[in-house]
C-alpha cells in the first residue's frame, strides 16, 4: 500500500519479515541529530581547506604525479567532528595524460562533494588495468595501471582521515610471517633477494599484488599479507 508522507522524516527503521506487524508502531526509530553537518553538493566551499599531497613516481614516465586531496572539517569543535574529502587535484610536468587526468579529478571531486560513502571509488580505480601492461612499484607491489595507483593514493588518504579501516596484520600474524621468512631464507640462502627484500623467486600474490608468495610447508604462502591456499 502506498502511503504519502506529509511531514519531515526524523528517523527510520528497517523492518524484517520476522517483525510482527502489530508491533510496528512500537519500534523505536533511529533519531537524527539536529544541526549535525554532513557533506552534500550544495555545501559552500569554506575559505580554508586542509590538504595532503601524495607523490606517484612510475617507471613509465620520468616525471612524477602529485595528488593533492583537500578535506573539509565538519562539525568542528564538537564530539561529532569529522574530516571528509572535498576536492582532488593532480599535477605533473608530463602533459601526456593532462586531458583524462583533468576529467578524472573533476569527476572524483564531484563524487566527494555529493556526500555519502565515497569509498567505492578506491575499488573502482584500483580495478582499472593498462592494456600495455602494468609495472612494479618499489617494494614489489604490482600496479596494473597509473589509474590504479591513483586509487591507492586515495585509499591511503581515506585511511588517514578515518573513512577506511586499515587491515594491517596483528602482532601474532607478523611474528608468524617473520619466522616463515627466516625459515625460507635459510633453505634458499643462495637464491638472492629483490629490492623489495622478498625472495627473488617469489610469485605475485593475487590478494595484495606483491611479489611475496613462496612455497612453505608444502603450501604457497604470501610473506607480505599471509594469504595461503591452505587457509
Amino acid at each position: 500500500m502506498i502511503q504519502q508522507i506529509n511531514k519531515k522524516i526524523t528517523g527510520y527503521k528497517v523492518l524484517t519479515p520476522n517483525t510482527p506487524a502489530s508491533n510496528e508502531d512500537d519500534i523505536p526509530v533511529q533519531e537524527s541529530i539536529p544541526g549535525l553537518e554532513s557533506m552534500h553538493e550544495n555545501m559552500a566551499r569554506p575559505e580554508i581547506l586542509y590538504g595532503s599531497t601524495y607523490k606517484i613516481k612510475t617507471p613509465q614516465s620520468e616525471h612524477a604525479l602529485y595528488i593533492t586531496i583537500n578535506d573539509m572539517i565538519l562539525n568542528q569543535g564538537s564530539k561529532h567532528e569529522e574530516r571528509r574529502p572535498y576536492e582532488v587535484f593532480i599535477n605533473s610536468k608530463n602533459m601526456e595524460h593532462f586531458q583524462w587526468v583533468l576529467a578524472l579529478t573533476r569527476v572524483i571531486s564531484a563524487v566527494f562533494r555529493k556526500g555519502g560513502d565515497a569509498c567505492f571509488l578506491v575499488d573502482e580505480l584500483k580495478a582499472v588495468f593498462d592494456p600495455r601492461g602494468g609495472y612494479f612499484k618499489k617494494g614489489g607491489v604490482f600496479m596494473p595501471s597509473l589509474v590504479a595507483e591513483i586509487g591507492c593514493a586515495i585509499e591511503s588518504h581515506l585511511k588517514n582521515i578515518g573513512m577506511l579501516k586499515d587491515t594491517e596484520l596483528d602482532a601474532h600474524q607478523k611474528q608468524f610471517l617473520a619466522e616463515k621468512r627466516r625459515e625460507f631464507d635459510v633453505l634458499h640462502a643462495d637464491a638472492g633477494s629483490t629490492d623489495s627484500s622478498f625472495p627473488a623467486k617469489a610469485l605475485l600474490c593475487s590478494k595484495c599484488q606483491t611479489k611475496a608468495v613462496v612455497l612453505m610447508d608444502g603450501c604457497m604462502t604470501c610473506l607480505n599479507c599471509g594469504e595461503s591456499k591452505c587457509g
